[in-house]
């Protein structure tokens, strides 16, 4: 995160153009502090992400699914989750959409149970000598049947995860060999257009792609059978209006092969899907310190750049999602993957996607192992659902270039406000114990607009290179903003209780998630922000070009 200033300057403030001071009910007064400025580019966006852009995950995983001694899935996979839970159902509904993906390792390994299918239909079994550790596994129809009820209720987009290793000969740590056997796939989409189920996406395989998980498939092979998959999309759907997107390879991102695999699907594929697993295992008892660390967090850059580079590069049409993103890989770790301190890797991971151009961002999971938004067990969200809610709600689709200069601590983020006027500003303080003074800048002089009564302020349009524009100083000024304060329970980053402006965020009893209140701040008023804390602010009066870009 670089300093940057630019020849064409805008800031507004109080005297010295500080962007005032972010209130929060954490900030200590013992803290020391420390002045930054965030730049904005308010030209134009540098991306741009979908209306849906937050997306979960729902896994596969029996609960005899055990990582280091640990069992933490329970009755979270799609063969045995409670759909009739008040809380699930709330916490999709919430979204208005949420996208939910349905995959993860063993829908490799995963049949349908149409009537092609002449194999008993049958849970999977643990058996440690089996690749992921289970044998192959059914998706009965009748739970299928319930599964799509569950999704119309709730208005989750579903994007399914096909098993791409059907048909396939498999030697014990090398490749998977073969076209894929689509037979069972095409009879199991064929029932669900029957049954007018609604999928917003098939996506084919799962982390098959480079030098794979378990075993691999090459670029070439991949490429013919997402052709394949394309192919009977659109046969299948060819008297549908409403037709699924065609999604791959769902794997880790490896420059040779995706560009291969990006060039020879110009034609059949409408999204590349990687996955991101950052962090290491979630064994390491590390994973604190190195979610406080902006090197740690900027070590996935390569792979979001890479990609969108790769992209800009083909003649494809196909745009970048994050599949699937736990951070920590093997179910997480309990009291961080599932706790206040993994918002801070979380909601950085949503701004740099975006900054990259990445359409959409699944995270692993939306409920099951220790990286559940929700929790395994009691099904009440954990703070990094509150997180993905309000990023859902506040930031919109354009994307603005932002840098911060005066601290390492510090990741920006700025959108388009959402369904709103305006921008969102995301400020992540990972500091343990300073507080942040920040100034904003934008590089367009024509960024500010403020209305009191029937006076406006017209004094902006100037030729100096860097203009400041001094808020009104009376009493009764209407230069407002919004601002979120996300804070943990007790000061503790590594609890699972959420504050919202001070304010602890929990369902009710009967299952109904609590609101997203902002303050009401008048912008006279100054602002800072705390230590381990995260910051939305809503300027409503910062107008800028980008945000007039339909894109």
């Amino acid at each position: 995160m670089g300093f940057q200033i630019w020849k064409m300057g805008f800031c507004f403030g109080l005297l010295s153009c500080s962007l005032l001071s972010v209130s929060s009910k954490a900030a200590t007064g013992d803290a020391a502090a420390v002045e930054g400025t965030v730049y904005v580019d308010g030209k134009a966006p540098i991306g741009t992400i979908d209306d849906d852009f937050v997306c979960a995950t729902l896994d596969w995983w029996p609960p005899e699914k055990c990582d280091y001694g640990t069992c933490s899935w329970g009755l979270a996979g799609l063969l045995n989750l409670d759909l009739s839970n008040k809380i699930l159902l709330n916490a999709v509904k919430a979204f208005s959409p949420l996208k939910i993906r349905l995959g993860g390792s063993l829908q490799d390994k995963l049949t349908y149970g149409t009537d092609d299918n002449r194999k008993p239909c049958t849970a999977f079994v643990k058996k440690p000598s089996e690749m992921f550790g289970f044998t192959e596994g059914c998706l009965p129809l009748e739970r299928w049947d319930e599964l799509n009820d569950f999704f119309a209720k709730s208005g989750a987009k579903i994007i399914f995860g096909l098993n791409a290793l059907a048909g396939r000969s498999i030697k014990a740590g090398g490749p998977a060999i073969g076209p894929w056997n689509y037979t069972n796939a095409e009879s199991f989409i064929r029932y669900t257009v029957e049954k007018n189920y609604n999928i917003y996406g098939w996506e084919l395989g799962n982390e098959l792609s480079g030098n794979g998980v378990g075993t691999r498939i090459t670029a070439n092979q991949y490429a013919a059978d997402a052709a394949a998959l394309k192919s009977i999309v659109q046969k299948i759907y060819k008297d549908v209006d409403s037709k699924p997107l065609v999604i791959a390879p769902g794997g880790f991102f490896d420059t040779d092969w995706f560009k291969e695999f990006i060039d020879k699907t110009t034609a059949s594929l409408d999204v590349v899907t990687h996955h991101i697993y950052n962090l290491g295992p979630g064994v390491d008892t590390h994973l604190v310190e190195k979610i406080l660390n902006p090197s740690v967090l900027d070590n996935i850059v390569g792979a979001f750049s890479g990609l969108q580079d790769i992209i800009k590069s083909s003649p494809t049409s196909g745009t970048a999602w994050v599949g699937e993103a736990g951070g920590a890989y093997n179910s997480g770790h309990n009291l961080v993957t599932n706790a206040f301190v993994f918002s801070f890797w979380y909601l950085d991971q949503l701004g740099m996607a975006a900054k990259y151009d990445t359409k959409t961002y699944c995270r692993q999971s939306l409920i099951g192992g220790n990286y559940g938004l929700l929790d395994t067990k009691t099904f009440v969200p954990n703070p990094d659902y509150y997180s993905a809610l309000l990023w859902h709600r506040l930031m919109g689709r354009n994307v603005l270039y932002t840098s911060f200069a005066g601290t390492k601590k510090i990741r920006s983020y700025t959108h388009c406000a959402k369904q709103s006027e305006g921008i969102m500003l995301l400020l992540i303080n990972l500091d343990r114990s300073t507080t942040v003074r920040v100034k904003l800048e934008f590089n367009n002089t024509n960024a500010f607009r403020h209305k009191h009564g029937s006076r406006t302020l017209h004094n902006q349009h100037m030729s100096f290179e860097k203009t400041i524009v001094q808020l009104p100083q009376v009493a009764d000024a209407e230069i407002g903003r919004e601002e979120y304060h996300l804070t943990p329970a007790d000061g503790n980053i590594q609890s699972q209780t959420m504050l919202l402006n001070g304010n602890n965020l929990s369902v009710d009893s009967s299952g109904i998630i609590p609101p997203l209140e902002p303050f009401h701040v008048n912008s006279t008023k100054p602002i800072t922000v705390a230590p381990l804390s995260i910051v939305f602010i809503h300027l409503p009066d910062v107008m800028l070009p980008a945000c007039k870009v339909r894109l």
